[in-house]
């Protein structure tokens, strides 16, 4: 799966990961910050997830932190919340909708 398909997933079904293809085409090429910088918290997380990036995780969560004006979350509470853990190895395809 390739990360603008992993960051943009919106769900599973079976085998096949469901794409949002307008925001991938859109937000696609942001980085993991500039995802976060700009408010896009899940595919931020998604995206720092799938770069494997301890230094990315970190510094969404600590955006998340700044942004959302509650008590400091860690990583796998945010991970929880957002519903992002780890790349998928059983999805074999993509759909775009």
């Amino acid at each position: 799966m390739r990360r603008e398909d992993f960051v943009f997933t919106i769900g599973y079904q079976g085998d096949t990961a469901i794409v949002d293809g307008h925001a991938r085409s859109r937000y696609g090429r942001l980085s993991t910050r500039q995802l976060a910088e700009q408010g896009f918290l899940k595919p931020a997380l998604s995206s720092a997830v799938y770069s494997q990036s301890p230094e990315e995780l970190e510094e969404v969560v600590r955006l998340f932190n700044e942004k959302s004006g509650t008590a400091p979350v860690t990583l796998e509470q945010l991970k929880r919340v957002l519903g992002v853990f780890e790349v998928p190895q059983m999805i074999s395809k993509v759909k775009v909708i």
